[in-house]
């Protein structure tokens, strides 16, 4: 039985990503500090037999290289991200320490690696839709949105480095807009958490700018196919790949469309803008678009979830988990 090792396994991707795993016979050991992963979000496979739990920090190199014992296959999703509401130094440590720990035990134990970078990395290049060969435009460094982005850079070419330097196959995955069951309830799982607590609520939805910025927003069964096809397809090693649904929609036009599948279509969305200042200095994309065709034509990766699918699904989970968590909640109208 094959053996993958996962961190930030009590988290949104990854505990999607083991739970498919374990279903396809895989062996996961699954690492996580819990400092933003959830117990809940491993409830379906916590006492699966093949799967392993150790509650550790990415940082911890020896923790690490004992964790990836007998493992042929690293995915390394433990991540700290954009910080909009605090100072930046967690997510440069965490993200650029974490994954040089993982990296070394790939080297020690001669696994392939696979992690996550971000769309985040494009910033501000106007050039889009994005391919793997775009330009990484990122601003000034007294503005901390920016360390995300730059941790990320950093991550890739330190992945790079060490195949370079070690021969290990690694894979860097640029995820674009992920959401569904298990995502985190606040920001910091993405606009869509907050719009549809909001709409929830019968709160007016926080729309940051004036909201005319576009994403993509690929579902998170998609994520996890895409991940699931680097690791296992040898095509991938070695290479950059965008892993998104490429649809653009406005973030206004999100919130519209949440506050829709939630209330119903005939309510007016109660929505309310939030000037970049609120964070300080700050400097937002204006777009972010994926060209997949690398995926599509080496990974046989395509998004197949629709949005409003995927929102339906995504509402009625968050429905769910509000009320585990003892949240009075109404039942959504046209989820």
């Amino acid at each position: 039985m094959l053996r993958i090792l996962v961190s930030g396994v009590a988290g949104f991707i990854g505990s999607n990503l083991t739970q498919a795993l374990l279903e396809k016979g895989y062996a996961v050991v699954g690492v996580d500090n819990l400092s933003q992963g959830d117990l809940l979000n491993m409830a379906a496979f916590r006492e699966h037999p093949h799967f392993t739990f150790v509650q550790e920090d990415i940082r911890n190199e020896a923790a690490m290289i004992q964790c990836a014992e007998g493992c042929t296959a690293l995915v390394h999703l433990a991540a700290y991200k954009i910080p909009r509401y605090s100072d930046a130094l967690d997510t440069l440590h965490i993200n650029t320490i974490g994954t040089e720990s993982f990296l070394k035990a790939a080297v020690e134990h001669k696994a392939k690696m696979v992690a996550a970078s971000t769309s985040d990395v494009y910033g501000k290049n106007p050039q889009v839709p994005f391919d793997e060969n775009s330009n990484l435009v990122v601003g000034n460094p007294d503005v901390r949105r920016w360390a995300y982005a730059i941790s990320k850079m950093y991550e890739e070419q330190l992945m790079f480095a060490y195949h370079e330097r070690y021969g290990i196959d690694i894979v860097p995955l640029r995820f674009f807009g992920g959401y569904g069951p298990n995502q985190n309830l606040t920001w910091w799982g993405g606009p869509q958490s907050v719009f549809i607590n909001m709409a929830l609520d019968n709160e007016e939805i926080p729309v940051h700018g004036d909201g005319q910025q576009t994403r993509s927003f690929t579902y998170v069964s998609d994520h996890v196919n895409g991940i699931i096809r680097a690791v296992e397809r040898p095509e991938a090693n070695n290479k950059v790949f965008n892993i998104g649904a490429n649809r653009e929609i406005t973030i206004e036009g999100l919130a519209h469309l949440i506050w829709g599948l939630v209330r119903g279509p005939e309510e007016t969305a109660r929505i309310r803008f939030i000037p970049y200042e609120t964070f300080g200095k700050y400097e937002d994309v204006q777009r972010r678009i994926p060209d997949i065709a690398r995926a599509r034509e080496l990974l046989g990766f395509e998004p197949q979830v629709e949005l409003e699918e995927g929102l339906r699904r995504t509402i009625r989970w968050q429905v769910e988990r509000r009320r585990q968590l003892g949240i009075s909640t109404p039942d959504p109208v046209n989820a």
